[in-house]
């Protein structure tokens, strides 16, 4: 095939037929006015479309991802920076520790509300033992826009998780299908965080923190979980786990074990990870990856299944065992009112008197056999 001829640019001669030499310095000038606007105008108007939509917007596109202090290099990425991915690299850096543990939490719209149950849990570290440095390592991870929106108002690190097709605004019903869906939609985030090399706590955001949980972690594990029915012994298999707080370090044996957990739904359908979890800890598989399962002492890792009985032992406290999101606020509220309560006290009573929680009330109360 033959190749189509080339085009040379010439140059013009200085001196054009037909102009004087005078006109020269006035052409001269008229050219560089016309060409100068031709190229200001294209470029004016690209900058005007490339700022009209921030590089951080949100899957909804209703409101702005804060920048997480970015610096001027960083915002001039442009359109990389558009990658769900990418953004979830920057927050989990910004959040994490020394080593790269980060505290997680997931929120939608039912839960997000001004005087809900994320003001309640973000309370709770203020008002805890050594729990409001903490505060600086948590990421809220907001399943609609209404959620995100509420958390950039009481929180500086937070992350729109992108739920195509599937609205996770409402309150989800326990163990409806909405329900089921957004705790494995949950639970394969999770997985992402191990990944990408991060260890984490992931906490439900209606358990409230009264004392740093790091130092009744065990040393070793590589999956600490609380737990609805503790047995006395944190490896005993027959202890029942509870999804809604979890320590777990980032290895390649977590990671097989967050992708087996999460395919295993297949297998239990109908169910959610909390129960898939507690039928799959006896797999062989699980002994074969070489996985350690720890369970938490629920004297220090309680909740309305089996709460935390000794307050100056206390480090969470959770309102499972119970249905309905106005009955949890009710006693989430008179849960931190006996926490002020006890911490209003002198340490003389404190060790001295045998206090007790006035919840659960208006929670559905029992205990998983």
């Amino acid at each position: 095939m033959a190749k189509p001829p080339r085009h040379t640019l010439t140059m013009p001669s200085a001196h054009p037929r037909g102009i004087p030499k005078r006109a020269l310095p006035r052409l001269g000038a008229a050219l560089f006015f016309v060409t100068l606007v031709g190229v200001a105008l294209p470029l004016a108007v690209l900058h005007r479309a490339a700022v009209s939509r921030h590089p951080l917007e949100d899957p909804w596109g209703r409101y702005p991802l804060p920048s997480l202090a970015a610096d001027d290099e960083e915002s001039a990425q442009g359109d990389d920076l558009d990658s769900e991915d990418l953004k979830l690299d920057r927050v989990l850096q910004k959040a994490s520790m020394r080593d790269n543990t980060v505290i997680l939490t997931t929120l939608n719209a039912a839960w997000a509300s001004p005087g809900s149950v994320i003001d309640l849990f973000v309370d709770s570290f203020r008002s805890g033992v050594r729990t409001s440095s903490l505060l600086n390592h948590l990421v809220i991870i907001a399943f609609d826009g209404d959620a995100y929106r509420q958390c950039v108002k009481i929180h500086h690190y937070c992350f729109a998780l992108g739920t195509e097709g599937v609205d996770f605004s409402e309150e989800k019903r326990f163990l409806t299908s909405g329900y089921l869906e957004m705790m494995w939609k949950r639970l394969d985030f999770l997985r992402l965080v191990l990944e990408k090399g991060y260890s984490f706590i992931f906490s439900d955001a209606d358990i409230m923190w009264f004392r740093n949980p790091f130092p009744h972690f065990y040393p070793n594990g590589d999956l600490q979980i609380a737990c609805d029915h503790y047995v006395g012994n944190a490896t005993d298999l027959r202890n029942i786990a509870n999804g809604g707080f979890n320590y777990v370090k980032s290895n390649e044996r977590t990671i097989e074990f967050y992708s087996f957990w999460y395919s295993s739904r297949l297998r239990y359908p109908g169910y959610h990870d909390q129960d898939v979890f507690n039928a799959i800890k006896h797999d062989p598989y699980v002994a074969d990856i070489g996985l350690e399962i720890k369970f938490l002492s629920t004297a220090y890792f309680g909740g309305f299944c089996e709460p935390s009985r000794d307050l100056n032992k206390v480090c969470t406290m959770h309102t499972n065992c119970c249905i309905g999101l106005r009955s949890k606020i009710h006693d989430l509220r008179i849960m931190m009112e006996d926490w002020r309560n006890y911490l209003s006290l002198p340490p003389s009573l404190k060790r001295l008197l045998t206090l007790s929680w006035r919840v659960p009330q208006n929670c559905r109360y029992y205990v998983q056999q």
